[in-house]
């Protein structure tokens, strides 16, 4: 009988006792076993710790820290981390039951798999966001709370870079791309994330950043990335405007039929 690889769970928080309890239950009760879940607490001073604590016995290994920033944190689990595949849950975001073991069954000879992420606001289903990894030459089309890696990609080409504050992980994943590791799409939910992540309240700051990364491993073509860059700016900045003279139907209307990576809306 096959053994079932050591999947490895990361999930990074600083004050987050108001979600962090449903990002471990999720975790704790997946359909797959073989799972080392790794908690990395950036020194907390509300009751997050205490919650952690509650969970002391079913969570492999817990730190409780300052940290650098969200990168530093990453890392700080990534090198602990013992298993064959790495995923990474924040404390706000929340798995599927299915989503480890799903993973499990399909990663084979890939190197990076990842699926669709249900999208929530005030604690309303929003839309699910489809993942493509072949838009990565453009902007992060890849749903990272449902992305799960090979330890070996970060041991060979790197963890993530401390030089950004919200683009981190769309500077890993098209790192992985050029270097032409093998991406699989599940064409399934698999995580849950809530819209008032630091990626919405600072779009513009994840846009700048954004465009220095596709000109650090797109050189090449460093006026389409400033021609996308201005594109990038109008598709974040329009929504807001709209929603804030009530024409939200528009936006809806755009990302459900035109948009490049599909939102679903339920």
């Amino acid at each position: 009988m096959q053994q079932l690889p050591l999947i490895s769970i990361i999930t990074i928080v600083y004050n987050g006792d108001k979600f962090i309890e449903k990002c471990i239950h999720s975790v704790l009760h997946q359909s797959y076993s073989n799972i080392e879940y790794i908690i990395i607490d950036g020194g907390s001073t509300d009751h997050t710790v205490d919650i952690i604590k509650k969970y002391a016995n079913s969570v492999t290994t817990w730190i409780s820290e300052k940290d650098k920033g969200i990168s530093d944190a990453f890392n700080k689990g990534l090198k602990l981390a013992k298993g064959e595949v790495i995923g990474i849950i924040n404390a706000d975001d929340w798995y599927e039951p299915y989503t480890v073991e799903k993973v499990a069954q399909m990663i084979g000879d890939f190197d990076i798999v990842y699926g669709d992420l249900k999208l929530w606001k005030n604690d309303k289903v929003d839309f699910v966001l489809k993942g493509s990894h072949e838009y990565l030459a453009k902007e992060m089309t890849v749903n990272h709370p449902t992305v799960f890696v090979k330890r070996e990609c970060y041991e060979k080409y790197g963890l993530f870079s401390t030089q950004y504050k919200c683009a981190m992980d769309y500077d890993l994943m098209l790192r992985f791309k050029v270097n032409h590791r093998r991406f699989y799409y599940i064409p399934a939910v698999l995580a849950n994330m809530r819209w008032e992540g630091l990626s919405d309240t600072q779009w513009l700051l994840g846009c700048k950043e954004t465009l220095l990364i596709k000109d650090k491993y797109l050189p090449s073509q460093k006026l389409r990335n400033r021609l996308y860059f201005y594109k990038h700016i109008l598709a974040n900045a329009v929504p807001r405007v709209l929603v804030k003279f009530k024409m939200g139907f528009i936006i809806k209307k755009y990302r459900s039929m035109f948009s490049r990576v599909k939102k679903v809306y339920e």
